[in-house]
This record gives structure tokens, sequence and C-alpha cells, in this order.
């Protein structure tokens, strides 16, 4: 029987209340701590997530704080559960807190998207922000409300170095509907969850364009190989594409009904300007601000990435998705 521990998720969204409530579920001691003053209030009064996550009562093992210099010190896992985009604020809000206890606890990131300025990951922001940190990569093919219904899932746990700390965080993690598996590639597993909400807003305006299953087949099996070839040459392993933080995820994000990334393509493929969608959405579109960072890197470090290059023209250009797939479709021909 694991041993119980005292976990604290940063930020209150849908995902970061679904961990909270997975974790208090499996008996931690858990507290969840939102952004807004305003918004813990109303936590503690519906004692749920009425506003990202109605429907899932919290449970008497989960505590909704804002004291992060009185709570936080004691706290065994951080989960920073944030959009890419606020990753770096949330860690400089947090940076006095755990000043002291740094060296004995893990950091582990939610997000999935870069940082347009710096191109760099959630865990690269983590690790800028809070020197010393251990951090990993919690990712795989997982919605919040499937989650939180506790209907089956699995997960990879990203981190440098598989520390006792990690494998008693796996322990601890799983139970009889959610399997969590250890992986020292922590580069890739971040880039694949990076790389799929792009491909899913393609995804998304390949249905909403009402291209067939074949074409959307054909736009996957082309995105998994893309995926591959940009992961490698940004220094991640191969073979960590094909798992659930890779491949999973990205069947998971082009498919899934829950998608925001791939619900937002299917809007673009309307006609409507992505921004204009973007500025309307109550919740982070994660995509649309990592197809900018992927097309900066790939310029930069001279990546082939047709699909990533068409999505960014889409979504930053005003290029019809049209028009992006006959240049898809027009491209050389080569062996598979």
């Amino acid at each position: 029987m694991p041993s119980l521990m005292k976990i604290a998720v940063c930020g209150a969204g849908a995902w970061g209340t679904t961990i909270a409530l997975h974790w208090a579920k499996q008996g931690h001691n858990v507290f969840l701590m939102p952004r807004r003053p305003e918004h813990a209030t109303r936590l503690r009064s519906d004692d749920e997530n009425k506003e990202y996550l109605p429907g899932f009562p919290f449970s008497r093992q989960l505590k909704v704080e804002t004291l992060f210099r009185t709570i936080l010190p004691s706290i065994d896992v951080v989960f920073l559960a944030s959009p890419s985009y606020a990753m770096r604020d949330w860690c400089e809000r947090i940076k006095d807190s755990v000043a002291n206890s740094i060296g004995r606890q893990l950091f582990i990131s939610l997000a999935k998207g870069l940082e347009i300025e710096t191109g760099k990951t959630p865990c690269e922001i983590i690790q800028d922000c809070l020197p010393g940190a251990a951090v990993g990569s919690l990712s795989g093919p997982t919605f919040a409300n499937e989650v939180a219904s506790g209907q089956p899932a699995a997960m990879t746990l990203a981190v440098e170095r598989i520390s006792d700390l990690a494998q008693s965080v796996q322990d601890a993690a799983s139970g009889p509907n959610m399997r969590i598996y250890l992986s020292e590639d922590l580069r890739g597993v971040e880039l694949g969850g990076c790389m799929k909400n792009v491909y899913a807003i393609a995804a998304g305006v390949c249905q909403g364009l009402r291209l067939g299953d074949n074409a959307l087949a054909a736009l996957l099996t082309r995105a998994l190989a893309e995926m591959v070839r940009v992961g490698t040459a940004m220094g991640a392993k191969a073979e960590t594409f094909y798992g659930l933080s890779g491949f999973g995820d990205l069947v998971a994000t082009c498919h899934g009904q829950w998608s925001r990334n791939r619900t937002f393509g299917e809007m673009i493929s309307g006609g409507e300007n992505a921004s204009n969608i973007i500025e309307r959405q109550n919740t982070a579109v994660e995509g649309y601000r990592t197809a900018k960072a992927f097309h900066i890197e790939c310029q930069n470090q001279n990546i082939e990435a047709p699909i990533l290059e068409q999505a960014y023209r889409i979504l930053y250009e005003d290029k019809s998705p049209k028009e992006a797939l006959f240049d898809l479709m027009s491209r050389d021909l080569k062996r598979e």
C-alpha cells in the first residue's frame, strides 16, 4: 500500500481539479490552489468546481487553499496545472514559498505547450524559475470528465532521472482506474504533448470540412511521422512518440468529443479568424500558441514539418484551410 502524500495542485481549471479529485480519491491529502481568490471562495462555497468541472463534488481529503507560504513548504508533490503561457507566472508566484523546500519536492507540469518567446517546454520554464527543482511531466490520452468519472485511463510520468520520489508518485497515483508509466525521456514526453495539440487543430479542420475518414486517417498517420521527425531533431527519443504521450494522446485529442483543440479546428474550418475565436474562449487552446512556437523553432533549426507549417499559416496568416490542404497534397511524392 503506497504511503500517503501531501499534494498541491496550482491551478483550478478542469484538468487541475481532476488531478486533485483523483489524488483525493486515492486517500491523499490534497490542496487545490486557484489563481483567483474569488474562484477559491466559490469553490469552497459550492464544494465543487462549477465553473470548469461541474458535477464532481469535493471529498473531505480535498481542501481549497490560497495560502502558498503556509501550505507549500510541507508539500511532497506540486502539480502545476496552468496553460504553458501562464507557467512562468505561476512559478514566480510560488517561488518564495518553496525556496527552502525545493530539494525534497517534485514539481510536475500538466501543461502541453511551448513558450513562444523562448521555445522552452513547461519543465524548462519551471527549472528557469525554480533552480535546482526536480521536475516531471504527467501526460497521456486523458480527458478531464472521464478521469473525474473514474473511467479507465493510463498516463506517462516523465522525469529526468527515476528517483525514489518519482516511483512513490507512480505507486501513489496508480489505482483501479489509473495506470502510470515512468519515462526518463522528459523532453520527448513534453514535445509529444505539445505537438499533438497542433495536429488536433488540423484534425478539427479536416472534420469540419467533412473530408472523410480516409483523409483524417492519412492526416494522423503523417502527423505521427512528422512528430517523430521533429521530436528527434529536437533531442527526444523516437520510441517515446509511439507511446501514451505521443500516439496515444494524438489519437485521443484528434478524436475525443472533449478536445478543445479539435473543436477549435472545426470552428476555423467555417472561415472565422482564429484570433477572434481565441478571444472568446474561456479555457486554453494550447495548440494555437504552440503552432507559432513550433513554426519559429522549425525555421531556426531547419526542420521539415509541413503539417505544423500549414497549421501555422491557417492560424496566423489567415490561409484558407482548403488551400493549405491543396499544398499538402501537391507536395513532391516520396517513399513512406
